[in-house]
């Protein structure tokens, strides 16, 4: 026997910690892929810890069960939301270090390129993984960032192995702190975007980094 108080009772929304599907309902009356870009640019702008979920569903145009059901919870939307800004627009390193014939020329294009992407009008300055980061006080997000900026500069110590065995670098290079120095130059350009450089200026700190490199 159908128990009609139970049938009567509406659909409760999609929980913060449920599962990422929509579920059975009305369809989506938003776009998700625009609702998307929205939460970048909001959590590149201001952080993980800075974005709250009603900032969230402000700039996304959607209520919190829309949210939740499209998306996840906050830190699943952020990992979301990282996968996507690294396809988007952080993919300019990994580029560089796969097209270019020598890693000198690799990282040289990295950093020119870096200059140009921080301070490109119409969204916000900057890294998001860099920035995203600052104040964090939740720990699985801060490993996050933290795991794919130490992967970033491991495939940038890759490349510079590689460069020492072709005979692009001396023998007696120190891989692992000329990749470092790189990563570094990368995060403090990022910062440095947010307090105002310009990309001229950015450019010019490039091109100084580069003189620091080993010639063959």
């Amino acid at each position: 026997m159908v128990n009609r108080q139970a049938a009567d009772r509406p659909a409760e929304p999609a929980s913060a910690t449920g599962p990422r599907g929509r579920g059975r309902g009305r369809p989506r009356s938003f776009d998700r892929e625009t609702a998307l870009e929205k939460a970048i640019l909001a959590f590149w702008e201001h952080g993980y810890e800075g974005t709250s979920v009603s900032d969230l569903t402000e700039v996304m145009g959607i209520g919190a069960p829309s949210l939740y059901a499209a998306f996840g919870d906050k830190r699943s939307l952020f990992e979301e939301v990282v996968t996507a800004y690294g396809a988007r627009y952080g993919s300019f390193g990994e580029r560089a270090l796969a097209e270019e014939p020598t890693v000198r020329a690799a990282v040289e294009r990295m950093l020119r390129e870096a200059a140009a992407e921080y301070t490109e009008p119409g969204r916000p300055p900057g890294c998001l993984v860099v920035h995203a980061a600052t104040n964090c006080t939740t720990p699985e997000v801060e490993e996050s960032l933290r795991a794919r900026r130490n992967a970033n500069i491991a495939a940038i110590e890759s490349r510079i192995r590689a460069g020492v065995a072709a005979g692009e670098l001396p023998a007696d290079t120190d891989a692992a702190a000329l990749a470092r120095h790189t990563g570094a130059m990368i995060q403090g350009m990022s910062q440095q975007a947010r307090d105002g450089a310009t990309k001229e200026e950015l450019e010019a700190v490039a091109e100084l980094a580069a003189r620091i490199w080993p010639r063959p």
